[in-house]
């Protein structure tokens, strides 16, 4: 189903897509990764260049009304403090290096 409502600046059919399709796909990946706690933000922006922390700052840039905090609660599941306490083990430094050379490629926005 295609969203008729939904802005075609680039082209891109992902523009396109239903936006209560994509919500519930970006639904499913919050919850993927709140069960996958082992795998470590650390991890993801190694390999991917984005982390649970990003996807609480991109529903910020998207309009979400909560500060900071209350974002990556949200998707995080819980506090970031309980978070950091239960779920996040230190990073390497193969894992910062990691990270870096990932975020590298990033587009600049």
């Amino acid at each position: 189903m295609m969203d008729t409502n939904a802005p075609e600046t680039t082209g891109d059919p992902l523009d396109r897509l239903d936006d209560a399709v994509a919500a519930a796909a970006f639904r499913r990946l919050v919850r993927h990764l709140r069960h996958r706690h082992d795998a470590q933000n650390i991890d993801l922006m190694g390999l991917a260049g984005f982390c649970r922390n990003c996807l609480a700052d991109w529903i910020r840039d998207a309009g979400y009304d909560g500060d900071k905090a209350e974002a990556r609660a949200l998707i995080h599941g819980m506090p970031m403090d309980e978070w950091k306490a239960t779920r996040q083990t230190p990073a390497t430094a193969e894992q910062i290096a990691a990270m870096e050379a990932s975020l590298s490629k990033n587009a600049q926005e």
